[in-house]
């Protein structure tokens, strides 16, 4: 996100009567309810559930496929979209001191509880949208899943699958996770470091010349990849480190 996101509070005396037009929204795509604020999640009244907690989460043994998880589907998606160098990695008078980079700074700014985020995600205006022009916008699948979130509680959750480093593969393995973490800012008109990682051969580039192994470690000199927020789970950097291993195959 370039600029900071416009604040626009809600009334929440609406809140419990804009649930069903949210839940239809989010399962049904409706346009027409795309700017409909989300249930408060830190009001008992819209059926929200305390916003989880600030201290990170224990994750569960298995993820429900029903459930969208904080740690694991939301984070990594804000880290990669808003938390750019410049825009919501720290908290600064220029983006109204809004921080993206965890849980507590998330839920500290106030933007899911006051509909903020819903709606700069969602806004038709080039200069309010966010993320900000030229940088590529959410897609319609990663505002559905924050408004799922939002509408499950905004809770701090996290899971376990497992993770699984005996099958490798770029299409497999790879991609889906780099386009999980890293598009937001390594794709579109200007990606960061005029590397778009949208394709394999930028991502090979970096991988066979040690700028990816040194960057997903935080291994200086190499920039800390992603550059806010925490370090990738121990399994996704061994993932990418047998790729790389492997000679980043575009296999």
């Amino acid at each position: 996100m370039r600029q900071p996101i416009h604040t626009a509070r809600y009334d929440r005396k609406v809140a419990t009567g804009l649930f069903l037009a949210f839940a239809a929204c989010v399962v049904f795509s409706i346009p027409a309810c795309k700017h409909e604020p989300l249930i408060d999640p830190m009001d008992p009244s819209g059926q929200g559930t305390g916003g989880g907690g600030g201290t990170d989460p224990e994750p569960v043994d298995t993820c429900n496929p029903s459930i969208v998880y904080f740690e694991q589907q939301i984070l990594p998606l804000l880290i990669s979209n808003c938390a750019v160098p410049g825009c919501h990695n720290t908290a600064t008078n220029d983006n109204d001191d809004i921080q993206i980079t965890s849980y507590a700074s998330l839920m500290q700014s106030g933007i899911v509880q006051d509909g903020d985020l819903w709606e700069a995600i969602n806004d038709d205006d080039p200069d309010k949208i966010m993320p900000q022009p030229p940088q590529a916008p959410l897609t319609a699948a990663q505002i559905a899943l924050i408004g799922q979130w939002i509408q499950q509680g905004a809770q701090n959750n996290s899971c376990s699958s497992g993770c699984d480093t005996t099958n490798v593969t770029y299409s497999g393995t790879i991609a889906p996770l780099v386009q999980a973490r890293c598009q937001g800012c390594h794709s579109g008109g200007t990606p960061q470091g005029d590397l778009d990682f949208s394709t394999w051969s930028d991502l090979h580039e970096v991988a066979v010349d040690g700028r990816l192994a040194g960057a997903i470690q935080h291994q200086p000199p190499s920039p800390f990849m992603p550059p806010s927020g925490p370090m990738l789970p121990d399994c996704r950097i061994d993932q990418f480190l047998i790729w790389i291993q492997d000679g980043a195959p575009q296999n």
